[in-house]
């Protein structure tokens, strides 16, 4: 019996369910990952994935690699298009069972259904392993999942979030003749540093100190280190498990004491644990224009202000600013993130999905629910019972940027357009 465990959104050991299952089913052992989708093109001419996010997940990857080595195991990189690399992996091994990842938006659910119409006699299994509660936990059935992110952090207050499991000692010996693993160049994008271990590094590190005591006040601050705690990235790839992350916020809350902004924190996890959820439950309308509820905004395309609004070159500062930072760093602020995708929906009246997809290209941390969903919830077309969030941008200069340190730090007051387009426009651009 040989077991497939792939790799998507849970590049670590530590507290992997995945590996627990395969060890459970007993049988060879044989670790996938899946390569980025690098030549494929996403909506408005975007790339699925941009340069400092795919070497994110290298760097994650060859971590993984090494750390598996250690355990007698290797982790196998399959290239793009995934299904036929895929079907000629299980053909060639006699792979009886695979262990994946729970698959939560419709595009991930894809990849299971295309593996189950090719080899029936596959026993496909999902794990969950992207979020803090287990889909039996939840106390409602997904479709009963309630319509706001409040009932929904209500909802599951009386459930306890599991104890993280610590990773393996061993590992099942691989089957015979695996593919190596190829060498992949390393390039440092600091200070975000793709790894199981740089992600355990800054959990460490924020909470080693008294940040996470101030959180509430200094969250919407547009920049500093220790502003937030910045796990998104380490989240977004599976480098950090959402429980490991919650159990060492409990035990800060022992050690230092609970507060408003522990507490606030918690609740980032839970405004994250939602989207998951949400995806699963909404599937296709994640994507679509009129978001959850089907209502089309009054917004359209137009290619020009979109131009604008990639590069920074927009008539509001900081935009801009927010913008540049984006394209320099793969990294924006939540406050930040907000601002900009306000003004693309009600200052510029543009398509909330090109916003989106521009962020899917840009982002290091971009995980598919927790961005489209947040999107839809400023569009007005998701989860916000306010019917979306129309930012002062004026006011918003006032409060978070009042001497003007950060839009000058980030050119907002003298955009320069970039010399080549971030994207490449299609002939039948809408």
């Amino acid at each position: 019996m040989t077991i497939l465990v792939l790799f998507e959104h849970n590049l670590r050991l530590d507290d992997n369910p995945l590996l627990a299952r395969a060890a459970q089913l007993g049988g060879e052992l044989l670790c996938v990952s899946l390569g980025d989708p690098l030549g494929q093109p996403g909506s408005y001419g975007l790339r699925r994935i941009g340069h400092r996010r795919q070497h994110f997940l290298h760097q994650s990857r060859q971590e993984l690699h090494s750390a598996l080595t250690r355990l007698g195991q290797q982790l196998v990189l399959i290239r793009q298009p995934v299904i036929p690399a895929l079907s000629r992996l299980i053909e060639r091994h006699d792979v009886t069972h695979l262990v994946r990842q729970r698959p939560l938006a419709s595009n991930e659910q894809a990849l299971s259904w295309y593996l189950t119409r090719r080899h029936p006699g596959l026993s496909l299994q999902h794990v969950d392993g992207h979020t803090l509660f287990d889909l039996e936990q939840l106390p409602f059935d997904i479709e009963d999942l309630p319509p706001s992110y409040s009932a929904f952090r209500r909802a599951l207050q009386p459930i306890k979030v599991r104890a993280p499991t610590p990773a393996p000692h061993s590992l099942p010996a691989p089957p015979p003749e695996v593919t190596p693993w190829p060498h992949i160049s390393q390039h440092r994008v600091r200070p975000f540093i793709g790894g199981e271990s740089q992600g355990q590094r800054q959990l460490a590190h924020y909470l080693d100190g008294p940040a996470p005591g101030h959180y509430k006040e200094t969250r919407n601050d547009l920049e500093g280190w220790q502003n937030s705690a910045k796990w998104s990235p380490w989240l977004a790839a599976g480098c950090l498990s959402p429980r490991r992350i919650w159990q060492a916020l409990c035990h800060y809350e022992l050690t230092w004491g609970a507060n408003d902004s522990t507490e606030w924190l918690k609740r980032e996890l839970l405004w994250r644990e939602y989207f998951q959820w949400y995806a699963m439950k909404w599937g296709r309308r994640l994507f679509q224009f009129g978001g959850i509820g089907q209502k089309r905004p009054l917004t359209s395309f137009y290619p020009t202000r979109f131009i604008q609004w990639c590069q920074g070159t927009t008539p509001y500062p900081l935009v801009n600013a927010c913008m540049h930072e984006l394209n320099e760093t793969g990294y924006l602020s939540n406050r930040g993130r907000q601002l900009v995708a306000s003004a693309l929906v009600n200052e510029l009246q543009l398509d909330w999905r090109c916003g989106a997809a521009y962020f899917e290209q840009q982002l290091i941390d971009y995980d598919v629910s927790s961005n489209w969903g947040n999107w839809q919830y400023i569009a007005g077309v998701g989860a916000d019972p306010r019917g979306g969030r129309h930012f002062d941008l004026d006011k918003q200069s006032r409060l978070h940027d009042p001497k003007g340190h950060y839009t000058h730090k980030w050119r907002g007051d003298n955009p320069v357009a970039l010399a080549k387009s971030p994207v490449d426009w299609p002939e039948d651009a809408p």
